[in-house]
């Protein structure tokens, strides 16, 4: 159904009408899907981002601009030889409950997160941390070897394996947000729900309904509540992009994290600048399946991959609100090499690459006179990716592949791939945590069973991303990385086909709310014009 013939108020808007007639000031900020979890500590996804900074206060955070800027941490020093950070923390830092925040939440917390029963998905983004992985692997490090101390009440240090460069903006992820102790001790895996919950950021949870709405309300403990504008935040779900495009045009939300790209054209004509295309630190991707034949075999992925018209997809399916990729590491990146590492196909006519891949199939065993090439394409269900996975289909068909396709919600869809399920061929999309290529290749790392979806084991691969863990030099650093990068170009596990934009409708009603590169928006420096 178009957005044309849509345009209607629904049962949405009695919901949150209320909020209209009191002073409050309310905030509705449409996202892509329901979160999977709220414990900082188990979650992974872009989505769980939005809301655990929004509930949370790391260290150090991100301001509107998607900047490093002062969190529970005051101010900071490093030692000279870049292995030691000193975090001071506010005299005035308070959870929601009134319990002030001290050095030792955020000690509990970092420990907790690499205890290998905690299950973190991602308690690798902070191996940097001294004998971190090594308690998280079970290698004969305990809690009490890792290089984090409380000082002092107010004083926090974290020591190190070695220098890491992007250290400060690793802490801004929410795998860096402290939890409250004494609930988590208390109420176990519930002490995240509506009652139990105790945050120490700018808003707290009051309500959590799925497939509605997460209702959020100013803290009133906050260090900085007196700059908060914002009273109500409303996360809802709009999974259906048509669907969140007409709430925003109804004034349900006053902003969205994606635009349908076929209503695009309509969209800019109706609302102006107030749809907002910016650049934006993530890789959209397929991933193979690469423990299942015949996707362990390099020249099917490549014949696959090769076939795969990207500047159709970025200019006909995506309406040019994102761009071809031929390499994994989005443009922009922070210390790494000025040119791309890409596929060697890239400057191929689409007729040469469809010759090739035909060559490549029948080596394979594939094509006339040789077996059918069935490949099923795993997605999660939004507007763009379906037409994505149906534009790819028919690019195979030219070659002789029968594609079918699945697609289930977002948390369904990356639940499945995180623990190990089946699929052939399956979407995906890696937004930077931090701007550096080595948040993008260690996805691929052997031992990363959370994100290594295609189940790939390069042993080279594998040395060239712990050489340049221990390289400190960034110069010989990058390109040992660029290396590791053209392992991946070569042997197609991960397939990078669009890099990403934000795409947002933004009320003009709204201030503060500034798309970076980092897609970091917390709700704490929003405010709402009448």
């Amino acid at each position: 159904m178009g957005i044309r013939t849509a345009l209607r108020a629904c049962g949405f808007a009695l919901v949150f009408a209320a909020s209209a007639a009191s002073a409050q000031v309310t905030f509705n900020r449409g996202y892509d899907a329901d979160p999977e979890t709220l414990d900082p500590h188990k979650t992974s996804t872009v989505s769980e981002a939005h809301l655990i900074r929004d509930l949370f206060e790391n260290l150090v955070i991100h301001d509107a601009r998607g900047r490093v800027a002062p969190g529970v941490a005051e101010s900071w020093t490093v030692s000279p030889d870049g292995k030691s950070y000193t975090f001071a923390l506010r005299a005035n830092a308070r959870w929601s409950n009134g319990d002030p925040v001290v050095a030792g939440d955020f000690e509990y917390s970092l420990k907790r997160i690499m205890t290998p029963a905690t299950g973190a998905k991602y308690a690798n983004i902070l191996y940097p941390i001294l004998n971190a992985e090594a308690f998280n692997k079970g290698q004969g490090k305990t809690a009490d070897d890792m290089g984090v101390k409380a000082v002092d009440t107010r004083t926090l240090r974290i020591d190190l394996e070695r220098p890491t460069p992007y250290f400060l903006e690793l802490l801004t992820h929410q795998t860096g947000a402290p939890v409250h102790r004494p609930s988590v001790e208390r109420f176990g895996a519930d002490f995240v729900k509506p009652g139990n919950l105790v945050s120490n950021g700018a808003f707290r949870l009051v309500e959590n309904v799925p497939n509605s709405h997460i209702r959020l309300a100013k803290n009133p403990t906050f260090h900085d509540a007196g700059a908060v504008k914002v009273d109500i935040v409303n996360f809802i779900p709009h999974p259906d992009l048509a669907a969140g495009a007409r709430r925003f045009l109804a004034g349900e939300l006053h902003v969205t994290t994606d635009i349908p790209a076929d209503q695009i054209k309509f969209l800019r004509q109706r609302l102006g600048d107030q749809v907002k295309i910016t650049p934006y630190l993530g890789t959209w991707y397929f991933a193979f399946n690469t423990a299942k034949a015949p996707f362990d075999d390099v020249r099917v992925r490549r014949a696959l991959s090769m076939v795969i018209d990207r500047e159709f997809l970025a200019e006909q399916v995506w309406q040019e609100t994102m761009v071809p990729a031929f390499g994994w590491i989005p443009p922009g990146i922070g210390n790494y090499v000025p040119n791309p590492v890409e596929v060697d196909y890239k400057t191929k006519s689409p007729i040469d690459r469809e010759d090739e891949a035909k060559k490549l199939l029948a080596a394979a065993g594939f094509g006339p006179g040789g077996k059918k090439l069935s490949v099923q394409i795993r997605y999660n269900t939004t507007d763009n990716n379906r037409a994505s996975a149906v534009a790819i289909a028919d690019m195979w068909k030219q070659i002789g592949v029968e594609t079918t396709t699945i697609n289930t919600d977002t948390r369904t869809h990356f639940a499945h791939l995180r623990d190990g399920g089946d699929f052939d061929v399956a979407r995906a999309g890696w937004i930077g945590d931090y701007s550096d290529p080595q948040n993008f290749l260690f996805l691929l790392q052997s031992d990363n069973k959370g994100f290594n979806y295609a189940r790939w084991s390069n042993a080279e691969f594998d040395a060239l991303m712990k050489q340049a863990g221990d390289e400190i030099d960034l110069g010989k650093r990058a390109q040992i990385l660029a290396r590791a990068e053209a392992i991946v170009a070569r042997d197609h596990p991960y397939v990078g086909l669009l890099f990403y934009s934000n795409r947002n409708l933004i009320s003009n009603k709204v201030e503060g709310y500034i798309p970076n590169l980092r897609g970091a928006n917390p709700s704490r420096f929003v405010s709402i014009k009448n």
